[in-house]
């Protein structure tokens, strides 16, 4: 199925950039917004509730293998500049980062479409570095402005090798929920889907 997608850009040079920016010397954070807080699907050592100023979760990202397919593309989030984004980070221990963060880029980075950013978080433990996926404006991948007939169309259609659009915002939705964390932009997409 992912053989049919290009992606937008060599992820192997990306993630050789991000180890470079670790450095390797400590655990690495990474930061969680959407489906890495539901199903990290790695191993941590700790994990915080984080803030981020300067960033938003938005369901704005076109997603043609694991929320949807070419033919009937579904949605996945990512964060755009502006505003601020509740989310988890993990500490990952720093023997286990090169296996974990090649799995990670395995899932996060098929289609090169996120920019890696290392973003300071705020815990309630104090602020820490941490390794985020950002999306730009500019990418042929961030979707614009939705109709609200637009996203109802695409919860009721959309699914890819992970399951349906729908799916994935809800668990999105239930899990922030669970953390205390109030998104109202996703609440009110939600209540779009049940029109």
């Amino acid at each position: 199925m992912t053989s049919s997608i290009k992606p937008l850009r060599d992820p192997a040079p990306l993630l050789a950039q991000t180890m470079r920016e670790w450095g390797g010397n400590s655990d690495l954070w990474l930061f969680g917004y959407a489906s890495l807080i539901w199903k990290p699907d790695f191993d941590y050592a700790e994990r915080r509730p984080a803030r981020v100023h300067g960033w938003h979760r938005a369901l704005k990202m076109w997603s043609r293998i694991n929320r949807g397919t070419p033919e009937c593309p579904g949605l996945v989030f990512g964060m755009l500049s502006g505003g601020t984004c509740q989310g988890m980070v993990f500490r990952i221990p720093q023997a286990d980062v090169p296996a974990i963060m090649d799995k990670v880029w395995a899932r996060e980075m098929v289609t090169a479409v996120y920019d890696p950013r290392w973003l300071t978080c705020h815990t309630p433990h104090g602020p820490v570095k941490a390794l985020a996926f950002t999306l730009s404006r500019k990418s042929p991948n961030h979707t614009g402005e939705l109709t609200e007939a637009q996203y109802r169309q695409i919860f009721a259609d959309a699914c890819g090798r992970y399951g349906t659009t729908l799916e994935y915002a809800q668990l999105t939705h239930e899990e922030l929920r669970r953390h205390n964390i109030h998104d109202k932009a996703l609440a009110r997409l939600l209540r779009i889907s049940q029109g």
